[in-house]
């Protein structure tokens, strides 16, 4: 039976890190792409644009990072039943 991951671990992980949360889960190029995403969304803060899109992308990834958890965890337990 595939390992469990815990939403709470991602979360923090994707908090700390964006796109940290998404590679525990496995989700390895979502989780680069944010990470790439959150380093333009730096840079632009010195045109100030990155300001608005940095707590936006921030935000997303923290929640998707608890979500995917909680999906790949329900989706063992109804295949592996346990």
């Amino acid at each position: 039976m595939p390992s469990q991951k815990s939403s709470g671990i991602a979360a923090v992980l994707s908090a700390l890190v964006n796109g940290l949360g998404q590679i525990y889960n496995g989700q390895i190029l979502k989780g680069i792409i944010i990470i790439l995403i959150q380093l333009i969304n730096g840079a632009l803060t010195v045109v100030l644009i990155g300001y608005v899109f940095l707590p936006i992308v921030w935000i997303y990834a923290v929640v998707d990072a608890y979500r995917s958890a909680d999906k790949i965890n329900a989706r063992n337990y109804r295949r592996y039943g346990s």
